[in-house]
């Protein structure tokens, strides 16, 4: 039955009938193995009531306690629905002004794409490996259940209650629009108006609002725009597993018609030991770690959940030039600081760790966690970095081309 029922949702959201043929998946803990790699998901035609419905409610700043923070607040649409709320330390003010986040704040755009959860093992590869999932750790399935987090969790919109949170919708001004779509008494309860806010948010998500594919980039693949020297020469290096190797993760396909297939990531995950924001004020305390799928793998009991610790969903790329700060902890405040640490991290460990301790913002036990197998983060030092100075502004200049319509002229 949960084989039959998690392929169905599936199926609903992003269109998987190869992975879901048999109602018998195997699973990793509570999690789904399937047997071949998810299809692209969409296209989507979400209801333009409810998308509308969802849009409101993003933007709705009486949904925090005390009253004053949106999704938008976070997400900002000035900056392609990334921010972090007028902090300046690279994760998000909360609800209170003594309120501040532990993670960047990430992209709303392209969270429609974002399959479920799941493990699969390639036909090389010597174990499975997981992939999706909601957030930097993959711990939320789908939309409804995301919107959730940022409500209840403290250092963020600060509810108290989902029970709240019901309350705050039963009287905001389109509280009668949730109920004309969900019906009468859809928001009698707790749980029926959670259910009616996540469905309304999942269809603005899958609006075309969220997912534009109107970048340089696409203009490029239709042959209806060209691309410079440089950002070609850039995405010639993002490919060349020998260079920047960054497509084997950041994965797109620049010969399909679909955009859909160029969100610039494999939803997998990776240990890459990015350095200690020691401005978010958690890090005052040095016994403060945030270890990404570990919490994840040890709720869906997989086994030997300590191999995952350290790890974080590889995000896509698309209009990571109007990001204001870099990494699933934002220690980097430019992009171009960002490529530069994937090319230089073994080579230059101290421009990176200040305080002398490679890979110091994962706890010593897990250290071993770390990719350092793979290019360009298996070169040492006297080694030859994997991209020059010229190389790494190259990619820069590709990554710029990924900005939609709307921000280009935000992107530096």
């Amino acid at each position: 039955m949960q084989a039959k029922r998690f392929c169905a949702g599936l199926l609903a959201s992003v269109a998987v009938a190869a992975a879901c043929a048999a109602a018998d998946v195997q699973r990793i803990g509570a999690t789904p193995q399937l047997a071949a790699m998810p299809a692209v998901a969409g296209p989507f035609a979400p209801s333009p009531a409810r998308a509308a419905l969802g849009r409101q409610a993003f933007f709705d700043p009486r949904l925090s306690e005390p009253a004053g923070t949106s999704c938008a607040s976070c997400h900002d649409p000035r900056r392609a629905f990334s921010g972090n709320h007028g902090s300046r330390l690279g994760v998000p003010l909360g609800a209170r002004a003594d309120l501040v986040g532990l993670r960047n704040t990430p992209s709303a755009l392209y969270v429609a794409y974002v399959p479920r959860l799941f493990f699969y093992q390639d036909d090389d590869a010597l174990a499975a490996t997981p992939f999706g999932g909601l957030f930097a750790d993959g711990r939320a399935d789908d939309v409804p259940d995301l919107v959730r987090h940022p409500l209840m969790n403290p250092l963020e919109m600060h509810n108290r209650s989902l029970a709240d949170v019901a309350r705050k919708l039963r009287a905001a001004p389109y509280a009668d629009g949730l109920r004309r779509e969900f019906g009468a008494r859809a928001l009698d309860t707790t749980a029926g108006a959670l259910a009616a806010l996540g469905k309304a948010m999942e269809s603005f998500l899958q609006s075309r609002e969220m997912a534009p594919f109107s970048s340089r980039y696409d203009a490029w693949v239709q042959g209806k725009a060209p691309l410079t020297a440089l950002e070609l020469r850039g995405l010639k290096l993002f490919k060349n597993p020998d260079k920047g190797n960054c497509a084997s993760c950041h994965k797109f396909n620049e010969t399909s018609s679909n955009p859909a297939r160029s969100l610039f990531t494999d939803f997998g995950y990776d240990a890459i030991g990015v350095p200690r924001n020691r401005a978010i004020p958690a890090t005052r305390d040095p016994a403060y770690f945030d270890t990404g799928l570990c919490a994840t793998a040890a709720a869906a009991t997989w086994p030997e959940r300590a191999q995952w610790c350290g790890y974080f969903r590889t995000p896509g790329l698309r209009n990571v030039a109007v990001r204001e700060r870099f990494m699933h902890n934002g220690a980097f405040s430019t992009l171009r600081d960002a490529v530069a640490f994937y090319a230089t991290r073994g080579i230059e460990p101290e421009r990176w760790y200040k305080d002398g301790v490679l890979f110091d913002d994962v706890p010593k036990a897990y250290r071993g966690n770390v990719n350092a197998a793979t290019l360009p983060y298996n070169r040492r030092k006297g080694m030859q970095p994997a991209l020059d100075d010229a190389e790494i502004d190259a990619i820069v200049a590709f990554l710029r081309t990924l900005t939609d319509a709307p921000w280009e002229t935000r992107a530096p």
